[in-house]
Order: structure tokens, then sequence, then C-alpha cells
């Protein structure tokens, strides 16, 4: 029994909502893995380095590079995630309209695939989050640099 075009486009309206949560996921992907492109690409300049530096300025090397291996494997993790959730969004679609086509009564699994979709999504942005906390504390300036700046300051306010 084919449905009618009543039943494909009230499916396809059903369908609406999960597919615009395929494209935040796409576009959270996408933001994602530009930060993982950065940190692979300082990764290898700080690896380059990291043969020609000595004393404190090795062990400065060093950390930034455990600091960024931890933030490829949170990168990696929240893109795991990210990934999930748009493979189970795609499930669920298939699900709306595979219950409409055979009229089995696929709501309950379709209810599911959507709290997982959710659950892997919130995780992502979880790990997102962390990762960006974390690389905001790995910068680190220089205290000479804000010394500079405090001394450039006090002349210039000194010399009016």
């Amino acid at each position: 029994m084919a449905p009618d075009a009543g039943a494909i486009a009230q499916t396809i309206q059903l369908s609406v909502t999960p597919v615009f949560l395929l494209v935040a996921t796409g576009s959270l992907l996408n933001v994602i893995a530009g930060r993982l492109a950065r940190v692979v690409d300082r990764s290898r300049n700080l690896i380059e380095r990291w043969a020609e530096s000595e004393g404190v300025e090795h062990e400065r090397i060093v950390a930034e590079l455990r600091i960024a291996d931890r933030r490829m494997g949170i990168i990696n993790n929240s893109i795991l995630s990210a990934v999930a959730c748009g493979i189970v969004v795609c499930v669920l679609v298939a699900l709306l309209f595979t219950q409409a086509f055979t009229g089995l009564n696929l709501g309950v699994a379709a209810s599911w695939a959507f709290a997982v979709a959710m659950v892997l999504l919130l995780v992502s942005l979880i790990l997102f989050l962390v990762e960006v906390r974390l690389a905001v504390r790995a910068i680190h300036v220089p205290m000479e640099l804000l010394e500079l700046e405090e001394m450039s300051w006090r002349k210039r306010r000194g010399g009016r």
C-alpha cells in the first residue's frame, strides 16, 4: 500500500527539524575541524623548533606540545561525537520515512534516536568548550612583555 501525497508531505515536514539539527551539526564540525587544523599547524611548528631549543625555551616548547596533544585528543572526541550525532539524525529521518511508507509504528525508536542525537550533540559541545578553555589557559604572555608595556605606559604618562 503506497502512502498518499498528504502522508508524504507530512513526513517531509516532520523530517525538517532533524535536518536543521543536521545542518547545525555540520556547521559545528566545520568550526571544530578548523580548530584542529590550527592546533596541528602549531604542533608542527613547535616540533620543528624542539630540536633547536635548549633550557627554559625547550621546556616551554615541550609543555606547549603536551597541551597541544591534549587539545587534539579533546577535539578528536568532539568531532567523533558530532559525527555520531549526524549519523543518528540521518537514522532518525530514515525512521520517519520508513514509518510513513510501511505503516509501522516507529515513534518510540524515532524518539530514542532524537534523544541520542541530542546527547551526542551535547557531548560534542561540552568537549568543544573544554578545548576552548584549555586553549585560552595555554596562552601565556611573557611577563617581560607585560612589564615592558607597563614601563612604556609610565614613560608616556610621566612625559606629559
